[in-house]
């Protein structure tokens, strides 16, 4: 307000009062509080033209309360933060050398101070409130106890005067009883109160109350009563003039509290009877007027329901924070009612009287403070970085920090915006509550939301009266969803690749990816998916569905450009986003296809290690696409998707949620081809309702190997039909079977076993693959796996084009038009993963495979491998080694996890300068590879002709194997249920599903990196690729899809230098709102000191709960501790919270001193 609008209404205001014969007139108040009370104020003042003073202490530079004020003065330099708001003498100096007329205290901090009131009076300033003697009477509760008593209004009973030693709270307990309740003697809010149940709490309590009452009060004397259970908390709201005349406003329910401090707030009180509020509100009238009130108060009832009587507990002296509601249903503005009593108004004269005074509807007040419910409701501070409101008709937002880019002070309150929601009735006023509540979108902070939405929908709450014992009785309001938040969290990976580069390991870092948008052929998407053969599957069952392959008439085809033909070609980077894009169209126009060969093998660990997805998730959202074509994937017998042996129900359990999420062929092999290991699996494929699919691994060359014969296939087959499969498959992984050598195995398959369709899968490395498909349809194959043309040949299977080209019509059904769009999609896409191109080393088709019979899954790995490890220009030797080491070990089958153990010697062979037969000659007093020594041990199963024994002995020095059969027989059951609680415990801010479980079984470290990526960044899926990898342009607008229905517009506008901190602020339009990120720069911030985070992995490492000050050290190094003893007291937000031992033990380490300032989970101490 400029000074001339103010000079103009000053004096229209000085004109009613001089007609008024009132000689007060405020020019200018000073509000000695902060926050949004303050603002509040500053409201108030502002309609009735009065000049507002704001005060600020050192953390409260930046906040808003600050600047609404017409002008603010710095208070408490040096001060600790609230110590700034309870500084009597440089309040009051500064009222004086600013002119001004009165001071509101607001709530909370100096507002029942008599001295405080005092002080102002004695400077010849105004005090809004009660006089300096109604508050220090009122302001001792023992006092106040007394004059109830007086005036006849009945007392709970309670200690005669203040209590200064935990003695005396033992000799009233002695006498009374538990429980009783430690109430702070000069304040209130919740602040200094414990309830004590048990004497061996008693001395703990007190001494907390205690200490929280004098930091929060200046005062820590004590008050001690019964404590009244399951009471309901009526209090009434009171004006009072200074002529004597007294009137309420209704009553307030405040019943739902939690720590003592008030949650909701219900004007009027719902389901109480009319008689007894009035009775209430007649003995607060009472007890008013027989103390002399004077201004705005509120006087506090306890009512106990079962015996209809009500007890006084207090006066609160001042504005409360609940007035809100008061003030909607009864059209009172309290706060300007205060100014005008000061100045010296009547009631009379402001139009107000008790017949005057009616309600109207129903109020109610939600609290929304930064506090965590699911870890017991810590404090939170920091950065908004985002603000959204809920709003409406009938709601109001009382707030001051509440905005995006707004600090959240750790040294304050945690209560960030009021809402206070008015309807006709009090079930409307509840479901527009929650509706409000339910529109709010705060990022950057926890806060209570997911809480209150959960007690505004607890049954107890809407179908009666509640308690103050309601929260204590319901756990469960406690528990919430977790908060999905995909678009904050998404925003904060963009600038951390922003920052920091890529989150995945990217060997050449200087191919930038093009900026193409791969276009999906456009066809009619809103027609349905034609019927496919999983309709058959699904219909009729796994043996029925193989029936129906023996009876059709030409070969099929299995797609593998999802799954094999990127893991070959690409590292198997590909993303969920590409793959979702293009599956409508498969399921539309490739409806021929026998399967899909979409997940498993590598796919599973790559995708939360790298690509920081779900592999379950990509497996249902393909499904959700594609529901009509039979989904295929490869489970590595007792491995599962792992590298290792598991206990067997660990696979069963796999299968079982693999088949529940989409899932229908398994083709299930063994690295070994180690039959015991394989019927793990098919046994369990069977038992969920997958069809098995049984593949026989092929090495060498079955025309001329004098190892790996025509008879060893046919008798490893023999045994998987006995086992039950009901589809036999060949897999060549390294892409060996010749076009003469199809021919015969496969003919020879089909007469043995003509009752079971034949599956073929292979590789194109050495350009053969088309031929040797060919061959194998020729021979009577029934299904042959190809990848689309632009993601064929190489290293991949051969090109789905050429084939259905070369087989006319006997194609699979698939039709030429469809595959070359279906193709083209690909050759764009194939673009954005230019960083794991194998085409970067691989120009060509290689018919040395032949020699070193690499699979072609692990082609390009090995290459990148190489690379890393500083042997790119030594890439010919490491194949010539894989052939050697091949050798070394037996002459393998060779396929994950066999062929990673070739592949790790030949590697070990080449870093160290090693030949065959250096390695022959050495092997006692080398140092191999942890993979070689496991399969020596027998991990991974026993290969087809035993073990090298001269080799075996060296490497394992002598000592008998592990393992002489199947190692997972000799394991265990695996502990899900335990699994369960430790995932739940660690990661209690996230849903755990069984699917977890299992990711979590299989590969314990990765998911739990996967659990914290997800946690920090989403659903990264959802990105671009290129984004994903490196990152938008300056100004790129982002279009992302959050849902159907919801997307997410996203401008990157700047990246701002490094802080102190070390962080760098990243600037974004996001909706076309501004958006600011904070990122941690990890080179910029190496030789920044930072305080380590307590381990979430260790229960001994103990972790600061929330920010805020060490206030108490309970222990020293080397004590023994029991669990659940106090450690260490911190203060935060003016609460004092113990940090007690999660462990019994010793201490081995405290990392703070008393004073020290700590962030939340900053490690504290470490038990042993």
């Amino acid at each position: 307000m400029s000074d001339d609008e103010s000079q103009q209404i000053d004096h229209s205001f000085h004109s009613l009062l001089e007609s008024s014969n009132e000689k007060r007139v405020f020019k200018r108040i000073l509000v000695a509080n902060r926050g949004e009370i303050a603002m509040r104020i500053y409201r108030a003042c502002s309609e009735l033209g009065i000049r507002s003073i704001g005060v600020y202490s050192e953390v409260d530079t930046m906040h808003m309360h600050r600047t609404m004020a017409d002008e603010s003065y710095l208070i408490g330099k040096g001060l600790p933060p609230v110590q700034a708001y309870l500084n009597i003498p440089t309040i009051v100096q500064v009222a004086k050398e600013t002119g001004a007329d009165a001071v509101h205290p607001g709530y909370g901090f100096l507002s029942e101070s008599a001295e405080f009131a005092q002080a102002c009076n004695d400077a010849g300033i105004v005090f809004i409130g009660p006089k300096p003697e109604t508050v220090a009477l009122l302001g001792d509760k023992v006092k106040a106890r007394a004059a109830s008593v007086a005036a006849g209004v009945p007392v709970v009973p309670g200690s005669p005067g203040p209590i200064q030693s935990a003695k005396e709270v033992t000799d009233f307990c002695a006498e009374h009883g538990f429980p009783v309740i430690l109430k702070a003697a000069f304040g209130g809010g919740g602040r200094g109160m414990r309830i004590v149940r048990r004497a061996e709490d008693l001395v703990e309590s007190f001494e907390r109350a205690t200490s929280e009452a004098k930091a929060a009060f200046g005062n820590g004397s004590m008050f001690v009563e019964r404590y009244v259970e399951n009471a309901r908390h009526i209090e009434i709201q009171i004006l009072a003039d200074s002529k004597g005349n007294v009137v309420h406003l209704h009553e307030r329910d405040c019943s739902v509290q939690r720590r003592h401090q008030k949650v909701v707030e219900i004007a009027p009180a719902p389901y109480l009877d009319p008689a007894v509020a009035a009775a209430i509100a007649g003995d607060a009238v009472k007890l008013m007027r027989h103390v002399g009130y004077q201004n705005a108060g509120t006087v506090e009832f306890l009512y106990e329901q079962h015996t209809g009587q009500h007890f006084f507990m207090e006066v609160n002296p001042r504005i409360q924070v609940e007035h809100t509601v008061t003030e909607e249903v009864t059209g009172v503005d309290i706060v300007r009612k205060q100014i005008r009593i000061a100045e010296g108004y009547t009631l009379a004269q402001q139009d107000i009287s008790q017949e005057s005074i009616k309600v109207h509807g129903f109020a109610m007040q939600c609290r929304i403070t930064t506090e965590d419910p699911h870890r017991g409701f810590q404090p939170d501070s920091g950065r908004l970085e985002d603000f959204r409101p809920g709003l409406g008709i009938g709601i109001r937002l009382d707030s001051a920090s509440a905005y995006a880019g707004a600090i959240i002070s750790p040294y304050y309150d945690s209560l960030l915006c009021k809402v206070i929601v008015k309807a006709s009735n009090f079930h409307d006023c509840v479901v527009k509550t929650y509706r409000c509540l339910g529109e709010f979108r705060i990022r950057g902070v926890k806060t209570n939301i997911p809480f209150l939405r959960n007690l505004l929908n607890c049954s107890e709450f809407l179908s009666g009266p509640v308690s103050t014992g309601f929260l204590d009785r319901n756990p469960q309001l406690v528990k919430q969803k977790t908060s999905k938040n995909k678009a904050q969290r998404l925003l904060f990976f963009i600038a951390e690749t922003l920052v920091n580069g890529s989150t995945t390991p990217i060997s050449n870092k200087d191919i930038r990816i093009p900026e193409v948008n791969p276009p999906v052929p456009d066809i009619d998407y809103s027609s349905s998916c034609p019927p496919g053969w999983r309709q058959i599957l699904l219909k009729e069952g796994p043996e029925a569905f193989a029936k129906a392959i023996l009876r059709h008439p030409t070969v099929l085809l299995t797609d593998t450009t999802m799954r094999d033909a990127h893991q070959s070609l690409l590292a198997t980077r590909v993303r969920t986003h590409d793959l979702i894009k293009i599956a409508p169209f498969v399921a539309r126009r490739m409806e021929n296809l026998l399967s899909l060969e979409c997940w498993g093998g590598a796919t599973f660990d790559v995708a939360m290690r790298f690509l920081h997805e779900c592999p379950w998730d990509r497996l249902e959202e393909l499904r959700k696409r594609i529901p009509n074509i039979p989904f295929q994937m490869l489970l590595r017998g007792a491995n599962a998707v792992g590298y290792t042996n598991y206990p067997d129900n660990v696979v069963y359990k796999f299968c079982e949620e693999a088949v529940k999420s989409g899932m229908d062929i398994f083709r299930v092999f063994d690295c070994l081809n180690y039959v015991p290991n394989m019927l793990v699996g098919m046994d369990a494929v069977r038992k969920a309702g997958g069809v098995v699919e049984a593949a026989l691994c092929y090495t060498g060359d079955v025309t001329r190997s004098e190892k790996y014969t025509l008879q060893y296939y046919l008798d490893t087959a023999e045994q998987l039909v006995r086992a039950g499969t009901h589809i036999l498959a060949i897999k060549d992984m390294a892409g060996l079977l010749k076009p003469d050598g199809a021919r015969l195995l496969v003919r020879a398959l089909k007469t043995k076993f003509p009752d079971y369709p034949l599956h073929v899968h292979t590789h194109d490395t050495a350009g053969a693959g088309v031929a040797t498909l060919l061959a194998c349809a020729e021979a009577g194959a029934d299904i042959i796996d190809a990848a689309v043309d632009s993601m064929s040949g190489i290293t991949s299977q051969p090109s789905m084009g050429a084939l259905v080209a070369s087989l006319g019509g006997n194609g699979g059904g698939l039709r030429m038009p469809d595959v070359t769009q279906y193709s083209s999609y690909w050759e764009l896409t194939r673009r954005l993963y230019a960083n794991f191109e194998c085409t970067s080393t691989m120009r060509s088709g290689n018919a040395d495979v032949y020699e070193n019979q690499i699979p072609g899954g692990q082609y390009t790995n090995l290459q990148f491998q190489s690379m890393s490890l500083g042997l790119a220009d030594q890439f010919e030797l490491v194949k010539k080694r894989f052939s050697e080491a091949n050798q070394l070990l037996g002459d393998i089958i060779k396929v994950t996890p066999s062929s990673k153990i070739v592949g790790d010697l030949a590697q070990f062979m080449v870093q160290n300068g090693l030949s065959y037969n250096d390695v022959l000659e050495r092997a006692s007093d080398l140092s191999f590879p942890t993979s070689v020594i496991e399969f020596f041990d027998g991990h991974v199963g026993q290969p087809y002709g035993g073990f090298p024994p001269k080799l075996a002995a060296a490497v394992l020095r002598g000592r008998p194997p592990t393992y002489t059969d199947r190692p997972g027989a000799k394991m265990p059951p695996f502990d899900f249920d335990a699994l369960r609680e430790r995932l739940n415990e660690k990661f209690s801010d996230l849903h755990i599903t069984e699917k977890d479980l299992i990711s979590s079984a299989l590969y314990p470290r990765m998911h739990e990196q996967f659990m914290i990526n997800r946690r920090l960044y989403g659903p990264v899926w959802l990105l671009d690729t290129r984004v994903f990898f490196q990152g938008p342009k300056t100004a790129e607008e982002l279009e992302i899809q959050l849902h159907q229905g919801k997307t997410m517009y996203v401008k990157p506008l700047a990246v701002a230098g490094v802080d102190k901190r070390g962080q760098r602020e990243c600037f974004f339009e996001v909706n076309g709102q501004q958006r600011v990120v904070y990122v941690t720069d990890r080179e910029a911030s190496k030789d920044i000191i930072i305080r380590p985070k307590a381990d979430q992995n260790n229960k001994g490492s103990v972790g600061s709960p929330m920010p805020g000050e060490i206030l108490a050290i309970k222990v020293k190094q080397g004590d023994a501790v029991e669990k659940g003893q106090a450690l260490i007291v911190v203060s935060a937000m003016k609460m004092e919270l113990v940090v007690s031992a999660p462990i019994t033990g010793k201490v081995k380490s405290v990392y703070v001193t008393v004073k020290d300032k700590v962030e939340g989970n900053d490690l504290v101490m470490d038990l042993e």
